[in-house]
């Protein structure tokens, strides 16, 4: 004989929690469809557990599985699982009190048991009751029909409009033979859950790896398994390139595939992917990084920052841990610290594999690095990683015949020579403008290998790790000169003939008159220990930055003016062995003064500060001419 529909109250403080809970707890009213799935899910995994003991079940042959309908015409939305299903009790206790949750005292209760590190316990999802109600988001009325897995128990429907009561009563008409139905008659603002396209998308973007099959109208949903979950034994190459272009829509397989696994300090299983293409360091939406954070198999948040640092945005991927505490809606992280323990092993287990990869593959970390080493280099202040970021960073160099060639800092230093301590990097916009850069020739000569940094974050990252395996980092414009003499050349000797003691006065009087004619333009005048084949260059006076880093300081800070360096003549070279007899014949002749200026004014060029061409270009014309006039002259014409 059926039980007559009882009526029960909420009280007070639990009608104001529901009006919270379904007004102002959610920021996107989709939620309230995981929020079902999971607690079906939850049901489902339930029965698995209770099966695994051994204990009998009503209807043993009904197949796991949760089934959405929709019913337009009457407005209802259907979700029913053939889960561990309800008592009359259950229901009461379940849905009649606001965050008392099924599944906590579930698991509470397996605890006290023997086999309560069953991992199929572990799997359970979510916490029946607060999540239950964002149903109430989308609906005025929910029956929820519930038949227990316990053999004798009558099935019984509980009703509530989520406003001041509920009812229970013995169920009638159609009835589960085992399982929970649950019927939301939507409100009129919610018809958009009435669309099949609408509740698949949502399936699809957070339900998608339920273990369980999901079926809308009879279609299965979630057809992707959670492959992070399976043995990595059992899964190939093929399956790892298919989930990832599903996880990201590429149509190219990853670069690299890292599987991972951990049980301590916290548990989590994962799959990360080296994309196949890199992305501009500020190109649009470089902030759409991070992982997609999973607690068991359900979506709590796409693109999380704190899996991984920023200089990892790259990959691509999900992670998906048991143990993972939430706010009472399931949207965010109550708090950060498992999050952040998961991302420490995980930075730590990228780094390597990608240091594994450096070894065994150095082609395939060649084609890693030139598409993410742009973004890789931001690691640079990772401190508590540097040990191991720091071996995997590349650079084009004096070493190489191209563009195309890298080398890494060990690399670098086994080929130093003997009594060598430092690794020489110049900065430049690119190759051919560091190779040629007049400041280099000396290190050529000398046979001391120069890292080449093309881009602007490769100067920081050096400034900023200072030194490597007990060598400093230092710029070729800072060299010593003594201690470069230190080193013999290594290549033919130069055929320059000694300057004479009275040559050697008279080029001290020409040093002393070039730095009268640039005046405040420059910082000081002096011969050059460091060129071979220029006349000139401009170095920063001992102790400042880098010609490079006051550049960006200055574009950064909108500073146009042009610093005042010193300026270094090589007396070697032939124009200024030509000027000095020039000068020596005349020390006011007018091609001092142009020679010069010529110099100082290319040097700007070079470093890129001549701010008006007009006059560099006046100055070149005049000496053409005069050279014009004495090539005539010469040959008689």
């Amino acid at each position: 004989m059926a039980t007559a529909p009882a009526s029960h109250a909420f009280r007070t403080e639990v009608r104001k929690m529901l009006h919270i809970i379904t007004h102002s707890l959610y920021t996107n009213r989709e939620i309230f469809l995981r929020e079902l799935v999971s607690n079906a899910s939850d049901a489902l995994d339930k029965l698995r557990f209770i099966r695994s003991r051994g204990d009998a079940v009503v209807a043993p042959d009904l197949a796991p599985g949760i089934d959405i309908s929709v019913d337009k015409e009457a407005r209802i939305l259907t979700i029913a699982d053939t889960g561990v299903g309800m008592t009359r009790q259950e229901l009461m206790d379940n849905l009649g009190t606001i965050a008392r949750s099924g599944s906590e005292q579930f698991v509470a209760d397996l605890a006290a048991a023997e086999n309560a590190k069953d991992a199929d316990a572990a799997s359970i999802i979510g916490r029946f009751g607060v999540g239950f109600y964002a149903v109430f988001m989308v609906a005025d009325r929910v029956e929820v029909t519930s038949r227990s897995y316990i053999e004798g128990e009558a099935a019984h429907t509980w009703t509530s409009d989520g406003l001041g009561e509920f009812t229970v009563e013995e169920a009638t008409g159609d009835i589960p033979q085992r399982g929970t139905v649950i019927k939301a008659h939507l409100r009129e603002d919610a018809a958009e859950f009435l669309e099949k396209y609408r509740i698949e998308g949502i399936l699809r973007k957070h339900s998608q790896f339920i273990s369980f099959p999901i079926r809308v109208d009879g279609e299965q949903v979630n057809t992707t398994p959670a492959l992070w979950r399976e043995p990595k034994f059992s899964i190939t190459d093929e399956q790892y390139a298919d989930f990832y272009k599903h996880l990201t829509f590429d149509t190219e397989a990853p670069l690299r595939t890292l599987h991972v696994s951990v049980d301590a300090p916290v548990q989590f299983t994962g799959l990360v992917f080296v994309p196949p293409h890199g992305q501009e360091v500020f190109s649009m939406g470089r902030d759409r990084w991070g992982l997609d954070l999973y607690v068991r198999r359900v979506l709590i948040q796409r693109e999380n920052k704190d899996l991984l640092p920023e200089y990892l945005g790259f990959l691509k991927g999900i992670v998906d841990t048991e143990d993972l505490p939430l706010n009472i809606s399931r949207e965010t992280l109550q708090e950060n610290v498992v999050v952040r323990k998961i991302g420490q092993t995980l930075t730590k287990q990228v780094l390597a594999d990608l240091a594994r990869l450096a070894a065994d593959d150095a082609e395939a970390y060649a084609t890693f690095w030139r598409q993410h080493g742009k973004v890789f280099k931001l690691g640079y202040s990772d401190y508590a990683n540097r040990e191991k970021f720091v071996p995997l960073l590349r650079f084009n160099s004096s070493h190489h015949d191209d563009a195309q060639g890298l080398t890494s800092l060990d690399d670098y230093i086994s080929r130093a020579r003997e009594g060598q301590k430092e690794i020489w990097y110049i900065a430049a916009p690119g190759r051919e403008a560091a190779r040629l850069d007049p400041r280099v020739e000396v290190f050529r000569r000398k046979g001391l290998e120069v890292l080449y940094l093309l881009e602007p974050i490769d100067e920081f990252v050096l400034e900023t790790l200072d030194s490597y395996s007990d060598f400093s980092f230092k710029a070729v414009e800072h060299a010593d000169g003594e201690k470069l003499a230190q080193f013999e050349d290594t290549g033919p000797a130069r055929d320059v003939t000694p300057l004479t003691e009275d040559e050697d006065a008279a080029f001290a009087r020409l040093i002393e008159r070039m730095k009268a004619l640039l005046g405040d333009a420059v910082e000081d005048v002096r011969i050059s220990h460091r060129l071979a084949d220029s006349p000139a260059c401009l170095v920063q006076p001992g102790g400042a930055s880098t010609s490079s880093m006051d550049r960006l300081l200055r574009v950064l800070h909108k500073d146009e003016s042009v610093p005042r360096k010193v300026f270094e003549v090589n007396r070697d070279h032939p124009i200024l062995r030509n000027l000095l007899k020039v000068f020596t014949s005349d020390a006011s002749d007018p091609l001092v003064e142009d020679t010069t200026r010529q110099l100082f004014a290319t040097s700007l060029m070079l470093e890129g500060y001549l701010k008006d061409p007009h006059e560099l270009a006046a100055m070149m014309h005049r000496l053409m001419e005069k050279s014009g006039d004495w090539y005539k002259a010469v040959r008689g014409l």
